[in-house]
């Protein structure tokens, strides 16, 4: 084939691994004969021209740096037609044909935009909320559970020295994959994710009867994006400070808050996420080189496959209830 230029950005969240992502799309664009280039800033870079290109000497030494070396940044501009129009020059402009958009639901969005105009675009997922259709796992979940899970063993040595209850609060606005997975890993004593309805009233009570068969201290973890008010069941905007109040009136046990934030974001990679990375960078690459377009890359069941990425975006994540129902059954409350 022809030789040709690959662009390759990081939009949205940065997640662990997207490093070893973008390592890997060089090295494998060099080897099949292709001239990759880096677009700085995600969409925002793209509209503005920050556009290098790169060799393999640029992408040395990052595969165990967290965040990401392209950086990332909102761009209000290219949610407009204008904006997108000035997408597709600048790269008509640096000669590339195909773009590589590592991301999440967002950054393929704006991907299947800039493939309606022209441009040959692979999407690799890439977020910590894991709530990507099409793929088991995006990059960037395994850090951040780990991270999360360490951070929980920590809390309960203070929980357990002070008999206290904490709830800890981690990312998951829509999806309370994070909050299941570190959850079940550290032996939560309950799980709150928005997907699964839940009652406030039977947590306590949970609470309660354990501390009777003479269990101390409790870690409650919650996702972001749960919290409904009982009295007129609608949705509180600072659900884990109301959850933990709630628990400590109801319960009578001192109740601590711990929000993670964005620490959950950060850290080395770990070598789950390097090597999926890894493997959905070099079959994206692998893509293009055989003329493929307009897809997504995803891990199913072990294996690499390819979806259409306009099917892939109109699928919803599964929770996966199984691991929700085990944790139920292995909670100690």
């Amino acid at each position: 084939m022809n030789k040709r230029r690959i662009g390759v950005l990081t939009s949205g969240g940065d997640a662990s691994g997207m490093n070893a992502a973008i390592r890997t799309i060089v090295r494998t664009a060099i080897h099949y004969g292709m001239e990759p280039y880096g677009i700085f800033r995600g969409y925002h870079g793209l509209v503005h021209n920050e556009i290098e290109p790169l060799n393999s000497r640029s992408v040395s030494g990052i595969i165990q740096r967290g965040g990401t070396i392209l950086k990332s940044a909102r761009s209000e501009e290219f949610m407009t037609p204008e904006g997108r129009k000035k997408a597709v020059e600048n790269l008509k402009k640096h000669g590339i044909d195909a773009l590589v958009v590592i991301g999440g639901d967002g950054s393929f969005r704006g991907g299947l935009e800039l493939q309606k105009l022209g441009c040959d675009v692979i999407g690799v997922p890439a977020t910590i909320d894991n709530d990507i259709a099409c793929t088991d796992y995006s990059i960037g979940f395994d850090t951040a559970v780990n991270t999360v899970t360490d951070a929980i063993n920590k809390i309960r040595d203070t929980a357990s020295s002070h008999d206290r209850v904490y709830v800890v609060e981690v990312m998951g606005r829509h999806s309370g994959y994070i909050a299941l997975y570190s959850g079940l890993a550290s032996g939560a004593d309950a799980i709150l994710v928005p997907e699964v309805p839940f009652n406030l009233d039977k947590v306590c009570n949970q609470i309660i009867d354990a501390n009777k068969k003479g269990k101390t201290h409790s870690i409650i973890v919650a996702a972001e994006g749960v919290g409904v008010d009982p009295e007129n069941n609608t949705k509180i905007e600072s659900h884990s400070m109301y959850i933990g109040n709630y628990i400590q009136q109801k319960t009578g046990y001192e109740t601590r808050i711990t929000i993670l934030g964005h620490i959950q974001r950060g850290g080395a990679p770990t070598v789950r996420d390097r090597c999926l990375a890894s493997r959905l960078a070099y079959h994206a690459v692998e893509l293009i080189y055989q003329g493929e377009s307009g897809k997504m890359i995803g891990e199913v069941d072990k294996v690499i496959k390819s979806w259409d990425l306009e099917y892939a975006l109109a699928q919803k994540k599964q929770f996966n209830l199984e691991y929700y129902h085990l944790s139920n059954i292995l909670s100690s409350i």
